[in-house]
């Protein structure tokens, strides 16, 4: 029962975060907000969370990883692939080795293999705590693909050296040979293992439900077990259980194109997703924040751990790491920008990446979720039962990183991100191209279908009639998105169109539950028409 209390009451901890964000008048980042709340619960109500790192990781880091991996454009993330693997790959092994080196440096007492781990701990980023820190100010939709991007692999590399510099701290012995080949194939047997995983689970359900019959429930129930059954099977024959469940994600985004999934089993899997993503994200930062008291409070002892006796020595050293990783940063994004997204195209002005940009590409590094799970999953005791050295200072050192660094974001990165633009951002005219496609496919298949079921019948105009009425919506939309008008003035009918449509669809809404309040109609007449003008609402809604 304690464990059941416990988790309810970090489960009411997250939605009061998400109402204080909303009611707070300045644009506090809903992650801070939830650390504060963790660090009432821990301090003032005296909760005490004992995490196992095991148990930890395996809840939270499988689904947020494949969820990444699930819902990241492809498309964005192909087109950017230099910059993603740039930042990636190449920044997390330059910060995994040259933070791991300074942090050694500046606190030697820390041996090199945990050193290197605290540094493969604060690699990775987090675009989730960056968003909700922009809310107030959008970021560039390919920023944010870049940044999306380069959070999925280096939440996998990151973790991946993770394992070895703790497996280098619990032997004793490091070979630079066996852990490139151990790499390679941890990551060509995650990789391989996370798609075929997914791409058979989700065919071998598709050829039950077409035998069988399927149901929404079971379709849900099998996208949630999926990053769990790759995780597993991949840390089974000693391989890479966090590339196995990014992996899984990727592979999702295409097998579900052949799903056959039905619209409402896809929205109701939305949803859940949706839930499941903010629960996850928001117990982690609670967490955080409980658990603070408690590394605050050893936080006299902890210090004695670097040969000095004021505690503030342990925040030089948190200001130092992310002065370095800025550092760090700052100089590789520069490097990955001007090759990749700035290189040279006939225009001389355009081979450097504005400084802002860089700074906002470099601000935008937070860290979240992954970097304190990865910390937490630190050993409590080496092989021969001694205790794990310095855990208490990672742990520490890393609370302190996620806490500064998403200060400065939220200080900063709305600042910087207005009117701040990408090259090559043409999404409204792709979007345009994509409409008029499917708006020529719908009239196809209606001219089609309307001689179809026209044919041989003696009220024959009254299929010619629909179709008509159908066809006009469809060439309005053409001759409005490929015509002579005013793209600009386009969008702004098209705007006014849909506001005034989300207004009429809300209008019946609030008719027919006033109808059923009214016992007029029945509930189970009301479920059903609120289900269909809930979905055009959502469609509408969408398209702002």
């Amino acid at each position: 029962m304690d464990i059941v209390t416990l988790s309810l009451f970090l489960l009411f901890a997250v939605v009061l975060s998400g109402i204080i964000s909303r009611v707070l008048p300045s644009a506090l980042p809903r992650p801070l907000v939830q650390i504060a709340l963790g660090a009432v619960i821990g301090g003032i109500a005296q909760i005490r969370v004992e995490l196992d790192p095991e148990i930890f990781f395996l809840l939270f880091v499988p689904p947020l990883l494949f969820l990444d991996g699930w819902r990241i454009p492809k498309d964005e993330l192909f087109r950017d692939a230099g910059a993603v693997l740039g930042l990636a790959l190449g920044l997390v092994f330059l910060t995994v080795l040259g933070m791991g080196l300074f942090i050694h440096w500046m606190i030697p007492a820390v041996p090199y293999a945990v050193a290197f781990a605290l540094a493969a701990v604060v690699s990775p980023t987090d675009p989730i705590a960056v968003s909700a820190i922009a809310q107030k100010a959008p970021i560039p939709k390919r920023m944010m693909h870049i940044l999306e991007g380069e959070s999925l692999l280096n939440d996998a590399s990151g973790l991946v050296c993770l394992r070895f510099a703790v497996a280098a701290a619990l032997t004793g012995a490091f070979s630079l040979t066996s852990a490139s080949l151990t790499f390679l194939w941890m990551a060509v047997s995650g990789v391989g293992l996370g798609v075929a995983i997914a791409w058979g689970t989700i065919n071998a359900k598709n050829i039950f439900a077409r035998r069988f019959g399927d149901d929404s429930g079971s379709n849900i129930l099998v996208s949630l077990l999926i990053p769990f059954a790759a995780y597993l099977v991949a840390e089974h024959v000693e391989s890479s259980g966090v590339l196995a469940a990014a992996a899984a994600g990727i592979a999702m985004s295409f097998t579900n194109v052949s799903s056959g999934a039905k619209a409402a089993t896809r929205i109701r899997r939305q949803a859940v997703w949706d839930m499941l993503q903010f629960t996850l994200n928001g117990i982690i930062f609670v967490l955080l924040g409980e658990q603070l008291p408690q590394v605050f409070a050893g936080a006299r002892d902890t210090v004695m751990l670097t040969g000095h006796d004021s505690v503030w020595w342990l925040g030089l050293y948190v200001i130092a790491i992310v002065a370095g990783l800025a550092a760090l940063r700052f100089a590789w994004t520069w490097v990955a920008l001007r090759l990749t997204l700035f290189r040279q195209r006939n225009d001389p002005q355009r081979t450097s990446p504005p400084r802002r940009v860089i700074t906002a590409m470099s601000v935008a590094g937070a860290r979240g979720a992954i970097t304190l799970a990865g910390a937490l999953t630190l050993p409590l005791t080496l092989n021969d039962g001694t205790p794990f050295p310095a855990r208490d200072l990672v742990i520490f050192l890393a609370c302190g990183v996620i806490l500064f660094s998403l200060v400065i974001a939220s200080l900063t990165l709305p600042l910087l991100l207005r009117g701040l633009a990408l090259p090559l951002e043409d999404a409204n005219n792709e979007l345009d191209r994509t409409r008029v496609a499917a708006a020529k496919a719908a009239i196809a298949e209606l001219e089609r279908l309307q001689h179809e079921m026209a044919e041989g019948r003696d009220d024959a105009d009254q299929y010619v009639e629909i179709a008509s009425r159908l066809m006009d919506g469809y060439r309005t939309r053409i001759d409005t998105l490929e015509g002579d008008t005013d793209p600009d003035e386009a969008r702004r009918m098209e705007a006014l169109e849909r506001k005034m449509r989300l207004a009429a669809i809300r209008a019946e809404r609030r008719v027919v539950f006033d109808l059923l309040n009214a016992r007029v109609i029945g509930s189970e007449t009301a479920g059903k028409l609120g289900r269909e003008l809930d979905l055009l609402d959502t469609r509408l809604s969408a398209q702002v």
